[in-house]
């Protein structure tokens, strides 16, 4: 049979993954798989919320309903947007990735503009849909791109991947505020943020009133679900969300409904609020102090955020990708998450800072 080739290459994270375990087979001996995205402190304990759950109820054993439970679209309204949005804005999604898939399919753009290291994953999905892309060097450099990127659509991720940089907010917002105005389109990506954030924070709330701007979500790193694969889509373009809530239908015929529920009760009951407000405090607590550590040991690579600050669940250190394995800790290669600076990149590593912390430094000690 004739095959339709995307193009798009396997994920090298995973083949890492696959390398360390046949490494820990041979040796006998654990690796410190931070190559993953995976928050991994704690486990976010869901016994006493999963205690709450019918798993005969017709929410969970019928389809539910294509854009997703009214009652979550409507919890999410409240939790991310202070209650000001609709549930007629919000769409849910099998996952971040999926969010991202269904919206670059949807908008219209001639390029997708990426910071010039991006997670992998972007360029491979643009790559399936046939869609170009372009990069940016730092956000400051956007505004004066403005004319360039009239007809195409800019990416941030913040706080990002691979660099974990976190940018101000006020200078961040009045940069998109910017290219709202010129017309440009902005996906706004943030899957780590509500990790070091609560329902008190109004950043949403505020780009949900930039008509340009289309908000992408998961629940994967901010309450540790990544094997739910759950998000959701915000948007107040309706004929976006129309041909988005079509394109769900077709691709999903409803997402998972016990991850639904399992969220909804994540955001509404005093069991699920409970769970993950833990999971979030051990886990920031956590990344801070592991960030910490790599400072002070000279270990993180601070040349990356000059104009920023390391926030997030990733950061890139000053040795190699094969200088850590020699220590049995996993990491990826900056140089994957670049096209264009692969040379210079070859001399950093990204890992996942979200790891126990006794344990991190127990590894990281071991590194001169």
């Amino acid at each position: 049979m004739e095959i339709k080739r995307s193009g798009a290459a396997l994920s090298k994270i995973v083949q890492i993954g696959e390398k360390l375990k046949m490494l820990s087979a041979r040796s006998g001996e654990e690796y410190l798989p931070l190559n993953r995205g995976v928050n991994a402190v704690v486990n976010i304990d869901l016994r006493e919320v999963v205690a709450q759950m019918d798993f005969n109820s017709n929410d969970i054993q019928v389809y539910p309903p294509g854009p997703g439970f009214p009652a979550l679209r409507q919890a999410i309204n409240d939790e991310y947007f202070g209650g000001l949005s609709s549930p007629d804005n919000i769409l849910i999604s099998a996952g971040g990735m999926n969010a991202l898939d269904l919206v670059v399919q949807a908008v219209g753009m001639g390029k997708l503009y990426l910071p010039v290291y991006y997670w992998g994953c972007y360029f491979q999905m643009l790559t399936v849909r046939g869609i170009g892309n372009a990069e940016y060097m730092a956000q400051s450099d956007l505004e004066g791109m403005i004319p360039e990127l009239q007809g195409n659509a800019v990416l941030i991720c913040d706080p990002g991947n691979p660099l974990g940089e976190k940018y101000d907010d006020e200078r961040q917002f009045a940069l998109i505020q910017k290219l709202d105005a010129a017309g440009i389109t902005v996906f706004f990506d943030s899957p780590y943020r509500r990790i070091f954030y609560d329902r008190t924070d109004d950043y949403y709330q505020r780009l949900m009133q930039l008509k340009h701007v289309v908000i992408t979500e998961s629940f994967s790193k901010s309450v540790g679900l990544s094997g739910q694969r759950l998000g959701f889509i915000h948007t107040t373009n309706k004929a976006l969300h129309d041909e988005l809530e079509i394109r769900l239908m077709y691709c999903t015929n409803g997402v998972n409904a016990f991850a639904q529920q399992l969220i909804l009760r994540l955001l509404t009951t005093p069991e699920g609020i409970r769970a993950a407000q833990a999971f979030k405090e051990a886990t920031a607590r956590d990344i801070a102090r592991n960030i910490d550590y790599l400072k002070q040991r000279g270990l993180l690579a601070g040349e990356f955020y000059d104009a920023s600050t390391p926030k997030g669940i990733f950061v890139v250190v000053n040795r190699t990708e094969e200088e850590l394995l020699a220590h049995r800790i996993g990491s990826v290669s900056l140089s994957f998450f670049t096209k264009s600076r692969k040379e210079e990149a070859a001399r950093y590593a990204r890992i996942c800072v979200s790891a126990p912390h006794e344990k991190f430094v127990a590894y990281f000690d071991r590194v001169e």
